[in-house]
């Protein structure tokens, strides 16, 4: 991607209009990354929302059910606090009439005795009988409106006990539902504001869901369109290097600035310091090799006099040529092929003269031409300075 992003910023402002660059990519993924995190926070607190919800639902439907069983107990005392008082003011009545008897029972005899009752007895003989018969009766009466009396009382008192006992706990019972009534009045609220919440969040998630939908949809046509312009970036190139390559001569073939291209073939090894595939020391490879067929063609990059040529330790059979014009610039040809040195030394050759044929002398592990350039005794990259002189050697 970097390698595209160096392409799309050489191209032209028109094309870099038309197309996103990366850093549009990289702003888009942040965007919809920064959502995603937005609606994971969000997830989070909707989860310990619905939590909540949960435990205020569950606790409102204890208390209100502890409310409803205290009304309960609450109503059942207070009815039985009003069946004991019913009782109460029965045993009342029931006492008050034993007292009514038994103060009518002891006037009657008030009014019979003295010297009326022993007249009624000594000079009212047909009467006597009946008195006599009425006081025997009157005193059962007595006894029986005693008992009667006392029960009455007994249970009035009775009745007054657990009347009063019964109110105490109704009234207690009254303010333990009203406290559970409170306690479930709340819990109800808290249930309810939960929900709220709940709801209230849950349509934030709805939006932010539809906000990423548009952020993924935006995020891939960026990198859609990213790629379309990378692609024509890499098209534009590859026809502007195939123009250029079609321009610049082919091996053998004159610059317009008076060089050659050494050989054919591409570039199979850079000049730098590398990892020797011959015998894996790490040193600088001082030269382009050019993977030219084997036996095909060596030109004289540039003219000059030939000051070396045959074999040269490593580089197999070797030719170099100081320019002509300014002595301080040589080339160097290596690798050649045994009997492929077609020049001798103190030989003018001419700029795109066949020198030489390609070989694997030396160290080499196959057919390959190693082109360098010198420069007041010591050696420069090949390709940017023969691209400085029209011929392009990467292809």
């Amino acid at each position: 991607m970097l390698a595209s992003g160096s392409i799309v910023g050489s191209t032209s402002a028109a094309f870099a209009t038309s197309y996103p660059s990366y850093a549009d990519v990289q702003n888009a993924r942040r965007s919809e990354s920064a959502k995603k995190a937005e609606i994971d926070t969000l997830n989070q607190l909707l989860a310990t929302l619905q939590s909540a919800v949960d435990s205020t639902t569950a606790d409102a439907v204890v208390k209100g059910a502890a409310a409803q069983a205290a009304q309960q107990k609450y109503d059942e005392a207070a009815a039985k606090a009003v069946k004991l008082r019913l009782q109460a003011d029965d045993a009342q009545a029931r006492s008050d009439r034993s007292k009514q008897e038994a103060g009518q029972l002891a006037a009657r005899l008030i009014r019979s005795g003295g010297s009326d009752l022993s007249s009624t007895l000594f000079f009212n003989s047909s009467e006597a009988k009946s008195l006599l018969s009425e006081l025997g009766l009157a005193s059962m009466m007595k006894d029986q409106s005693a008992g009667i009396y006392e029960k009455a009382i007994q249970n009035q008192n009775v009745a007054r006990a657990l009347t009063d006992q019964a109110d105490v706990a109704k009234e207690a019972l009254k303010a333990l539902a009203g406290e559970a009534e409170k306690a479930a009045k709340a819990a109800a609220a808290a249930a309810l504001a939960a929900s709220a919440a709940l709801t209230e969040q849950q349509a934030h998630q709805v939006q932010l869901t539809a906000q990423l939908a548009i952020l993924v949809t935006n995020t891939n046509q960026t990198e859609a369109d990213f790629a379309i312009g990378v692609e024509v970036a890499r098209q534009a190139a590859a026809a502007a290097l195939a123009a250029q390559l079609a321009a610049a001569p082919r091996a053998g073939q004159i610059s317009s600035e008076g060089w050659a291209r050494p050989a054919g073939g591409h570039i199979s090894s850079p000049y730098g310091y590398r990892i020797d595939p011959y015998n894996g020391a790490y040193a600088l490879h001082a030269g382009t090799d050019l993977a030219a067929g084997c036996g095909t063609p060596i030109y004289a990059a540039h003219s000059g006099t030939v000051v070396l040529a045959g074999p040269y330790g490593g580089y197999g059979n070797y030719i170099r040529i100081q320019n002509d014009g300014d002595g301080s610039y040589e080339t160097a040809y290596g690798h050649i092929v045994n009997g492929g040195i077609l020049v001798g030394i103190g030989q003018t050759v001419q700029v795109g003269q066949n020198i030489a044929r390609v070989g694997s002398t030396g160290m080499s592990t196959g057919c390959h031409l190693h082109f360098e350039i010198h420069h007041n005794g010591g050696t420069q990259d090949p390709v940017p300075f023969m691209r400085s002189m029209g011929v392009e050697l990467a292809n």
